[in-house]
């Protein structure tokens, strides 16, 4: 059996080990998915905005642009026990492929202060003229949380969501993860629009929020 890091993953190897699937959703579905900000949310992420609004954002570094634009709009989303999580080990054993590497964020429950498998995913896209699609380590990384939830809950179909950031542009991603047991998994994509993390800051944290309330209703009804 093989294993494979995130960074290793490109289209054609994905291909090999699931099959992947896109489907469409019209950007109005992503809109209705959001949970509307209590003032003292707002008046953090308008806090928030006003420092970005006067940085150079296309020019710093990776680590910098995460601490200062998009972990605080995480944190903005913690709900009950689900918090957020930098650098986070993922490993996850499907019958013919093994994936393992580090998750640059995620949201996830937290148990006793230990994290619990991750609900959402995020990956903060590497820059560069030959950087790699951001799309495919994040299915990777998705993959392995998928099979994490499953082990954890069995179910036929395992939800899991996902984000990659490009400077300050956020793409949201929902997978379903079905025949999780067998030789080929499949992999079903849907695309949101992309958001600016600055004009459409509000949007993003309503859907982060959207996205915790949907798993920890998922988690108290399991």
């Amino acid at each position: 059996m093989h294993t494979y890091t995130f960074s290793q993953l490109s289209e054609e190897t994905l291909k090999t080990l699931v099959t992947l699937d896109g489907k469409y959703i019209p950007p109005e579905a992503w809109e209705k998915m959001q949970i509307v900000l209590t003032a003292e949310e707002g008046r953090q992420l308008e806090e928030l905005k006003s420092k970005l609004r006067h940085r150079h954002l296309l020019v710093m570094n990776e680590a910098t642009l995460w601490a200062r634009a998009i972990y605080p709009m995480l944190m903005l989303a913690e709900q009950g026990n689900v918090q957020a999580w930098s650098s986070v080990p993922l490993k996850a054993t499907y019958p013919t492929f093994e994936l393992e590497g580090e998750a640059d964020g995620v949201l996830a429950p937290s148990l006793g202060g230990r994290i619990q498998p991750p609900y959402l995913i995020v990956h903060e896209a590497k820059r560069g003229l030959h950087a790699p699609d951001p799309l495919y380590q994040l299915c990777g990384e998705m993959l392995a949380a998928a099979w994490l939830n499953w082990e954890r809950a069995p179910n036929p179909e395992q939800e899991i969501f996902g984000c990659y950031t490009v400077n300050d542009s956020w793409v949201f991603v929902r997978g379903v993860v079905s025949d999780i047991e067998t030789d080929k998994p499949r992999l079903t994509l849907e695309f949101s629009p992309d958001y600016n993390g600055i004009l459409d800051a509000e949007q993003i944290v309503q859907l982060l929020k959207f996205i915790v309330a949907k798993h920890l209703k998922e988690l108290n009804n399991g």
